[in-house]
């Protein structure tokens, strides 16, 4: 029954003053489209349609970026009519995404800028995969080019080759960088190579990068602890009970590990903010 669709003041009185019953016209609610929801007064434009507990609901926005949810249906207005919402139509060409995979904003059309002087290093191949996978989007709109170090041994040779200057920077991400381990003296020692303001070493406290990757998207609460002497990679494999004879196998469970990353909220934390500092560092 559609609450809405009479004259509230019809009943009763002179009949010859009574209304004809408005009835609530179908609106398919479209995104942006500003409404009322006659019980609260909530007026706001329609942010999204979704399903929650086996209905239908519409989002709706209004003009302070605050949101509430409604069911769809009847009990709305739109520019005084009362309306029932409806699903909107779907169209059959898919809607580019708003946000990348790293959370930015998406930008549309744009082709990808001319690379710049300053360049991102990281450690490996997985490194730079992932990276890619999070923040390609965003390092192609900024032209930043990611290139590998094949391991952090060789960076302050590295980086006197490069001989970076304040408009050729370079941002380097470490694995393991922590406290009194190899890779913190390593940078420590590139840092003072390198003209002051040119170079940013930063790094995750992970033995690998595949520990940046959330634990539960593997169906983990936690990654394996890996005894002293045991190559990382095939412990965790074996832990895991995934092959672990070859380095096919090591790179088959990457594959897999990767596949498993939709965006920046699989990655933990302390990856995600080191990445986005290097990017700021040579964008700057």
């Amino acid at each position: 029954m559609d609450r809405y669709g009479s004259d509230v003041l019809g009943g009763g009185g002179r009949t010859e003053h009574h209304r004809a019953p408005r009835v609530s016209r179908p609106q398919a609610a479209e995104r942006g489209l500003v409404v009322e929801e006659v019980t609260t007064g909530w007026v706001g434009a329609v942010v999204r349609v979704e399903k929650s507990g086996g209905q239908h609901v519409v989002v709706l926005e209004d003009r302070h970026g605050r949101t509430r949810t409604f069911p769809l249906g009847p009990g709305f207005w739109v520019d005084g009519e009362p309306v029932r919402l409806t699903p909107p139509v779907t169209s059959t060409a898919p809607r580019p995404p708003e946000r990348t995979a790293s959370g930015s904003r998406a930008v549309h059309g744009a082709r990808a800028r001319v690379a710049r002087g300053s360049r991102i290093w990281v450690e490996g191949k997985h490194d730079a995969e992932l990276v890619e996978k999070v923040w390609g989007d965003d390092l192609r709109v900024e032209g930043v080019v990611v290139e590998l170090l094949e391991g952090v041994d060789h960076l302050v040779d590295a980086v006197r080759e490069f001989s970076p200057t304040p408009d050729r920077r370079i941002g380097v991400l470490v694995d393991h960088l922590v406290p009194g381990s190899k890779e913190a003296r390593i940078a420590a020692d590139a840092l003072r190579a390198a003209p002051a303001g040119t170079l940013l070493v930063l790094g995750h406290p992970y033995v690998d990068v595949w520990q940046a990757v959330r634990p539960e998207r593997l169906g983990l609460a936690a990654w394996p602890t890996i005894e002293r002497g045991t190559e990382w990679k095939l412990g965790i494999l074996r832990e895991l009970g995934w092959p672990a004879d070859e380095q096919a196998d090591v790179a088959h469970a990457w594959k897999r590990i990767l596949a498993s990353v939709r965006s920046y909220a699989d990655l933990e934390p302390s990856l995600l903010g080191r990445v986005e500092e290097l990017i700021d560092f040579v964008t700057a």
